[in-house]
């Protein structure tokens, strides 16, 4: 099995509502996901409720999705961007993850260490892809996670800049189970804003919101072609 983790931007995405959905009992709590065939989606956030950043509930979502057998891992982040060269409306394939605090794990009870690498097969035939159809992406980027759920102030964007190019609050949980379990993991970020004070006009919601429209349909037809070939 293959899957597909979405995030705010496949809310309402039409791709996943014909498959079949099941409820999943793990020893985290109950999720949900859609199978279809040999794919599966697994909306992040929830499909009733949608689960605030830093209410998902990563080690019940991921503990499933390796009880159902997923071989490889293809999520989809929101984020911010912090270099001005990396526009709302971009997508980018990073290839590293920056959060040394709060991260979640399967061994709270064991003595294990995990070395975290991001799956460069994935990225680059993710990459391939997206050349093939013609959608422009940035292969490679520093994803900095943040608690959530407020966004950052301008000094810690200030700070975080000099470290990492976009931000989001999710991928480094995900990548960091899916690591622990070892499953291949490797993300398409959409870019759909610039971080509070990177540029001097203020962030709004609604700036935010309309760079996700713009973004939708090139995540939407990646998607689509990447199911169609499973991944392969």
């Amino acid at each position: 099995m293959n899957c597909i983790i979405g995030g705010t931007s496949l809310l309402h995405s039409k791709i996943f509502s014909g498959w079949d959905e099941e409820v999943i009992k793990t020893p985290y709590g109950k999720i949900s996901v859609r199978i279809d065939k040999k794919n599966i989606f697994l909306q992040r956030h929830g499909f009733l409720h949608h689960l605030p950043p830093h209410k998902i509930n990563h080690r019940a979502n991921i503990w499933a999705l390796k009880n159902l057998n997923v071989q490889k891992m293809l999520s989809i982040n929101s984020v911010g961007s912090l270099k001005i060269k990396l526009k709302p409306g971009t997508l980018i394939i990073p290839h590293d993850f920056i959060s040394p605090w709060n991260i979640v794990t399967f061994f709270d009870n064991e003595m294990r260490f995990t070395v975290p690498e991001m799956n460069k097969i994935l990225q680059k035939y993710i990459y391939k892809v997206c050349k093939e159809i013609k959608i422009s992406v940035y292969p490679g980027g520093v994803y900095i996670q943040t608690i959530g759920p407020r966004l950052e102030t301008r000094a810690e964007i200030n700070m975080l800049k000099k470290f990492g190019d976009v931000i989001g609050m999710t991928l480094a949980s995900e990548a960091t189970l899916c690591m622990e379990y070892n499953i291949p993991y490797a993300s398409i970020c959409s870019i759909d804003n610039y971080c509070n004070g990177v540029i001097k006009r203020p962030l709004t919601m609604n700036e935010i919101e309309k760079n996700i429209k713009i973004n939708i349909n090139k995540i939407e037809t990646i998607i689509q072609v990447i199911l169609s070939r499973a991944f392969s």
